[in-house]
């Protein structure tokens, strides 16, 4: 599918089921270029961030988990405290970002023609249009997919993903990469517990202790029955720990958790 992860290079070729090393040496030599480049690029990206006083926060998951949503019920709770920005990644189309400007914030939207995933390099050429000075909090919306996007630093400081309720439970065992990669993990769409027999959250932390991971997992609802406090509450405790604090006159302002966010 994408030509600039290695995943659309064409697998070794074998005959009787035995490798031939050659093309396999190759595929290997080509991947490892590409991540190299792409993580001397993410260290700089990095450098912007910390010169800036920005977090910077990856989101990840496949599509349709309510990234953007929860995105939009977060910018309600916290923009009146925080400055917030958002670099939006989709194959194509600007709707995600354009849903974004509508809650009041910046928001540049990465469209990667073919591309499964963001890399370095892309974020890198967005950071130049985004005023950092002006922003605390910097959200990268990966494009949706539990392979790739794992792969590539972006110079985040965090990878956060979403899991949502209308996946199989059993997701972190079946894409262990991207959950080994995360230091959280949402639970989105939890207000659709209810309704579903076939998602049981014990099991998705099962999983993920299978894998040998004590990730928190925070349950939230961003849509009909917002339920955000938790997430809202870590990103608090992510930015003071970077010593970003709000200003003094909005400290003492409440989370709020808003029904139809932004229109």
């Amino acid at each position: 599918m994408c030509k600039t992860c290695g995943c659309a290079i064409p697998p070794t070729n074998t005959h009787n089921n035995v490798m031939h090393p050659s093309p396999q040496f190759t595929v290997v030599d080509v991947v490892q270029n590409l991540l190299a480049a792409n993580d001397l690029t993410a260290a700089h990206n990095r450098q912007h961030f910390d010169a800036h006083g920005v977090l910077a926060i990856n989101l990840m998951s496949s599509p349709g988990s309510g990234k953007t949503a929860l995105l939009e019920a977060t910018i309600l709770a916290l923009k009146s405290r925080y400055r917030i920005a958002v670099i939006e990644g989709d194959l194509e189309t600007e709707n995600d970002a354009q849903r974004i400007r509508a809650c009041g914030v910046p928001a540049l939207q990465i469209t990667t023609g073919t591309a499964c995933h963001l890399d370095a390099s892309l974020v890198h050429h967005a950071l130049h249009t985004l005023p950092l000075a002006e922003v605390d909090l910097l959200f990268i919306e990966n494009v949706g997919n539990l392979v790739c996007p794992a792969s590539f630093d972006l110079g985040q400081h965090l990878n956060v993903t979403l899991l949502s309720v209308t996946e199989g439970d059993d997701k972190p065992a079946k894409y262990p990469v991207i959950f080994r990669a995360s230091d959280l993990v949402v639970l989105s769409k939890t207000d659709l517990l209810p309704v579903l027999d076939d998602f049981e959250p014990s099991r998705a932390a099962s999983a993920l202790r299978a894998l040998g991971l004590n990730l928190p997992m925070i349950h939230t609802a961003a849509r009909r029955v917002p339920s955000i406090s938790a997430w809202l509450d870590w990103l608090e405790s992510q930015l003071q720990q970077r010593s970003i604090r709000p200003a003094a006159k909005d400290r003492a302002v409440s989370h709020q958790e808003v029904l139809n966010p932004c229109v």
